[in-house]
Formats: C-alpha cells, structure tokens, sequence
C-alpha cells in the first residue's frame, strides 16, 4: 500500500465521503487512489481555492471531516482562503498537499517550497493557517500521522489541519507496510459541574426577582445541534430568545420568545430586548465585530454576562464574562436545564414586542426588485430544512434581517475571515453533505464573478445548488463605506456578463429577472427541477440595508456618528 492509498483508507475509516482538490503531479497518487475508492466521491474544482471552500460547506453542518488536497507550490498555497475559514469559523478540515522532493531541498526546483534559499516557506504558512501542519517524513508514519491531525482538527473548537505528502514518499516501492486503521477518539468538551450550579443559582434567582434574562445564540449552539435544549430553556423559563445571524433559525423565528437578530443590521425588538436585559446568557458565541457593534466597550455595562463557548480563548477576548462556561453549547444547556428545574417553580410571561418582518412593507423607489422583497420572497419559498447561505456583501443583510427561518432552518453568513465567494463554492460541499436538503446561495454579483466559474463543477457532478445573484452592478458596501468615510466614491461600479446565458452555457439553468413575480417563477422552477440553477435578479441600486452603529437604534447611532465626526 503507498502513502496516498493508506491515507485514503484511513479517511475511508472515519466516515469521510467526498473529497474537493485540485490536478497536479505530486497530487497525481492521491487522484488514483480516490479513483479506485468505493465510498469517498472525489470533486477536481477549476481552482484550489474553491476546493478548500467546499471542504469548508461539508463540514458546517456534519460531523464529519471536510477533506481537500493540492498539488505542490501554488496549489497548495491555493488552499489558504478555505484553510482560514475553517480556522475562523470552526470547521474540522483536513487538508493534503504535496511537497518537492527532500532530496533537492533549497535548490529551487519546480514547486519547491522548503523555505530555504530564497524559495517560499509553506510549512510557515500552512502552521499559521491550521491548528497543526504536519510534514510527513517517513512512510511509516503515514497512520499515527493522520490519525493525529484528524483527532486535533475535532478536539475542543474544531478547526484545520494539514499534512504535506514529499513527493519522494510517492515514489515507486515507497510503502506503507504497517497500515491500520485510524481512531478517532474525540472526548467531549462538558461543562464543570460547579460551575453549572454557580450559574443556575444566579439565574433562578434573577428570574426570582423578576430581573430581566435574555438568551444569545449563536453559530456554535446551532453546530452542537442544541436546538431542543434552547427551546426547553426559553419556553421553561420564559427566556426571551436573541440570535446572531449564523443563530437564525435554532428555534422558529416566528416563536412568541424569539426576538429577532442582534447584530449592527439586526432587528430593533432585539436591541430592544437586550438594552433592557440585567443577565445576558450567549451560547456558542464568538462575540465578533458586526455582532457587538464593533466591539462597543459599553456593550454589557450593568449586565451579567454568561458566557457558554467551547473554547476558553473566546473568555479572552474584548468582553469578560461574570460567568464563563467552558463547554460544548448542547451539554451545557442541559445541564443549566436541569439545574434550573429543581430551582425555579412557574415562571410568568415574558413581556415581549411581536414582530414579523418577512411582511413589512418596503418602499419602492425604482421600478426594479428591491433586495429586501428580494429576501423576503426567498425566505417565504424556502422549503423546510433547507439552508441559505449569504456571501459577503450588502445582500447579507438583507437576507439576514427579511428571511424568517422555520426551525430545521439554516442561515450562515460570510464568517469572521469573510472571503468573497467563500459560500459561491462552499454551497457545492455543503449539498454534497447533505443531499437531502435544499441549498440557496443568496450573492452579489462581484462575489460570483469573482469564482462562479464552479458551476461546472456543479454541472459535471449534477450537484443542484441554487444561486441567487442581486445584480446591481455594484460593491455596495465598499460605496456606502465611501461615501460615509470619505464623502464621495470610486472604482465601485463595473459591467455585468449575461449570467444566464452564462450558466446555460455550462449546462445548468439560468433565468435573468427584472420583476419580483418572474423571480418568484424562476425561484419555484429552480425548486422543483433538481438541477443546477442561476437566477441573476436585477435590484435597484437606491436601497440601503438596515444598519446602526449602536444598539440604541438607528436613530442613536447617527447621532453618535455625527458627534464622532464633529469631534474629529
């Protein structure tokens, strides 16, 4: 057995079942012996990069390994977007890259990336880029390698890793003669028993006192599957429920506890919610820029903070929290569940603000589709289960704070690392993943140009991914930056292909629309055909996505800006 033949095995072992790289020659063992493989589907993309995006959409919502290669050099340096997506937004990865021969190290030969002489340094690169990066260096430790770095990118905050395959361990006669096979013995991260009881008394008796308690989901109750544990929690104990925009959908956003999305383009029944709360409970948050109103110092001024994360950097970071909780987000609420039970008798109802923003009306400026309707139709259609995913860019916020997700639900935003394109690709893993599900891609134009040429990956493999493209023939956001920034705007406008006649070129389906009832066409179509589909929806540049700097309000917010800029 040679070195890319075990590795293939072992990853067979653990349950991995597709595998996203890219052609080249010291990749070439690898692509035979996912060949020949019965249970892992190889995907070769057009470019690296989207190959470590699709490893990063299998593994968003599985708990199986994403899993990419690349050749040598720059395909492998191809990797890195995904590679810093999965680092940022915790996604167990693995990726395989090869590596010039040892035996010309340092004298620049083809691909070579040694770091010596002048050459670049990948095994630098990839250890900033990963949890760990390995350079196999014996074909002996081909199994206690891989079973290593599989076991580190899931332990604690699942992440990447990465091994480099020489391409002298390729070589004719180079074997593995000590194969077995690969443990994975991820132990999970449980919450500290004490500390669950120190919490649950200081929350019964902030209920007790009538004090006002609000729930914050995020991405990482929505990863640990603690949906029926955050449900319990905030209908038990009347808790009124706040998401982050990747904790859309935990729990049915038209529950009479959910209250919206708190984030700078959130929903004021959120802010309202949370200005008004004494404790705040986040579970499985990051705490991140756009979620904390850039990072606010006043943020949790006169709130307690608990803070549940699977990883103990997050207590870190720009907020401290009165209470942490190092745990996986589903053990932890249940154990605080079941603590608060045996503390806490009826609760009264919660006083909270109704609201449902799919039907809010929207003022028409032009006669063109207005992103907000835009949003509003795609969350009204989506079918049950199915998964939206927004790129970076304007469009996220209006599919963010319109669509109103059903529990069973995703949404999943551009992450902390935030490439364009990122979900363009990632879609293509994540139906792989999950065959069963519907999977939308709601993206700007300049985020699908700038890789949408994976359609015919899509096409080639029959994977049925939708996208949506809000056409303005824009960058939004770099323009309102500009323009609030600087007061005027440039190299911000360019011209548009004929995306339809683009994808029908490659073989899937594509509708160009001008008006919301040919997108509503298009978008039931698309549903219902079970094949590949572009629909490029032309918007009107003369919308705003809904922002504010403070969770104060809008209206807060302009003013702090404005007596920023005066002070200035």
């Amino acid at each position: 057995m040679r070195v890319y033949e075990a590795l293939v095995k072992g990853l067979e072992g653990i349950g991995v079942r597709a595998a996203f790289g890219g052609a080249g020659e010291n990749a070439a063992g690898l692509m035979l012996a996912l060949k020949h493989s019965r249970q892992i589907r190889p995907v070769i993309t057009r470019h690296e990069q989207a190959a470590s995006f699709m490893a990063c959409g299998y593994a968003m919502y599985t708990d199986e390994l994403g899993f990419c290669f690349a050749t040598a050099g720059p395909g492998a340096f191809n990797l890195f977007s995904g590679l810093a997506v999965a680092m940022s937004d915790s996604y167990p990865v693995l990726a395989v890259s090869g590596y010039a021969s040892r035996a010309w190290q340092g004298w620049g030969s083809l691909n070579e990336t040694s770091g010596l002489n002048g050459t670049p340094d990948s095994r630098a690169m990839f250890a900033a880029t990963t949890k760990k990066s390995f350079l196999l260096t014996d074909a002996a430790d081909t199994c206690d390698v891989l079973e290593e770095a599989v076991n580190t990118a899931f332990e604690g905050r699942p992440g990447p890793v990465h091994i480099h395959v020489p391409e002298d361990l390729t070589h004719r006669g180079v074997e593995v003669t000590n194969y077995r096979d690969i443990r994975l013995e991820v132990r999970p991260v449980v919450p500290d028993p004490d500390r669950v009881e120190d919490i649950a008394s200081m929350l019964a008796e902030a209920l007790d006192q009538r004090k006002r308690v609000v729930a914050l989901a995020g991405f990482g109750a929505v990863r640990s599957g603690a949906g029926a544990e955050v449900r319990r929690l905030v209908e038990r104990f009347r808790i009124p429920l706040l998401t982050t925009l990747d904790g859309k959908g935990i729990v049915s956003e038209g529950h009479p506890l959910s209250m919206g999305v708190f984030a700078d383009s959130g929903h004021p029944s959120a802010w309202k919610a949370f200005r008004e709360a004494d404790v705040v409970l986040c579970i499985g948050n990051s705490l991140n820029q756009h979620a904390t109103f850039n990072y606010r110092q006043d943020l949790f001024a006169d709130k307690v903070l608990v803070h549940v994360n699977i990883s103990e950097a997050e207590f870190r970071k720009a907020y401290r929290p009165d209470y942490p909780l190092h745990s996986d987000a589903r053990l932890a609420v249940a154990a605080l569940n079941e603590a608060l039970e045996e503390k806490v008798g009826e609760v009264p109802a919660a006083d909270v603000a109704g609201r449902d923003y799919e039907a809010r009306h929207i003022v028409h400026l032009t006669g063109r589709i207005h992103p907000g309707e835009l949003a509003q139709t795609i969350g009204r259609m989506l079918p049950p289960q199915g998964v939206l995913l927004a790129d970076a860019g304007a469009h996220l916020a209006w599919l963010g704070y319109y669509v109103e997700l059903e529990e069973g639900q995703n949404f999943r935003k551009a992450g902390s690392f935030g490439p364009m394109a990122g979900h363009v690709n990632g879609a293509i893993g994540l139906k792989l993943a999950h065959p069963e599900r519907t999977v939308v891609v709601g993206c700007g134009d300049g985020c699908y140009a700038l890789s949408g040429f994976e359609l015919m990956t899509a096409v080639e493999h029959e994977i049925p991914v939708i996208w949506v493209i809000f056409d303005d023939e824009e960058f939004k956001l770099i323009k309102l930056f500009q323009l609030t920034t600087y007061g005027e705007t440039g190299l911000v406008e360019f011209r548009n292909p004929d995306f339809a006649a683009y994808a029908r070129a490659c073989g899937a389906d594509g509708y160009r629309v001008e008006t919301l009832d040919a997108f509503e066409q298009a978008f039931g179509a698309a549903l219902a055909s079970g094949r590949p589909t572009l629909i490029d929806a032309r918007i009107t540049r003369w919308a705003v996505p809904h922002y504010s700097p403070s969770p104060d309000g809008v209206v807060a917010g302009l003013v702090e800006t404005l007596e920023a800029r005066l002070r200035d």
